[in-house]
């Protein structure tokens, strides 16, 4: 185990239950799928520009809430330009 460190790290209890749910189920081992979970991120950080990435978790003031919301409860008729990116024929 010369190439193992262990490292540390705080989480949420709320992570950590679906963590252990999460590896309950599949049969994957805690380590292995931290291990990736951080290769794939830090790859991620790595190769794409960082207008790309999205945060996991978006803090909103009220007035943005209200927005989000009413764009998902109406959603505005799609543009002739998304049409024909969906028009099958």
């Amino acid at each position: 185990m010369a190439n193992h460190t262990q490292i540390s790290a705080q989480v949420s209890m709320a992570t950590k239950e679906r963590l252990e749910r999460f590896v309950r189920s599949s049969g994957i081992t805690r380590t292995h799928l931290i291990e990736q979970a951080l290769l794939h991120h830090l790859r991620a950080l790595e190769e794409l520009p960082a207008d790309v990435i999205v945060p996991a978790r978006l803090v909103l003031d009220a007035a943005s809430a209200e927005r989000v919301r009413d764009r998902t409860e109406r959603p505005p008729e799609p543009t002739d330009a998304l049409k024909q990116l969906f028009d099958d024929r």
